[in-house]
């Protein structure tokens, strides 16, 4: 399962996964992990794992938003381990 099937499932909530980006974005070098259900995604993998993100968030000039959107869709296809 990934986050984006267990968002539409509301095994991920809004708050949640505001709250995980939040966190991700305020210090990156700090473990962030939502948990879905029994299992969890680790936000730093997530984005690790999604070219996009690391190259949005790798480049100067980009909005808060820009930000959050890209990390918010790497957690979103990432698989819940």
């Amino acid at each position: 399962m990934t986050g984006g099937e267990a968002y539409k499932q509301k095994l991920l909530t809004d708050d949640a996964l505001d709250a995980a980006i939040s966190a991700y974005l305020a210090d990156p070098s700090k473990p962030v992990a939502i948990k879905v259900g029994k299992g969890s995604i680790d936000v730093a993998a997530a984005v690790l794992a999604h070219p996009y993100a690391v190259e949005v968030l790798g480049r100067e000039g980009v909005t808060g938003p820009q930000q959050r959107n890209a990390v918010k869709t790497a957690v979103l296809l990432a698989s819940v381990g």
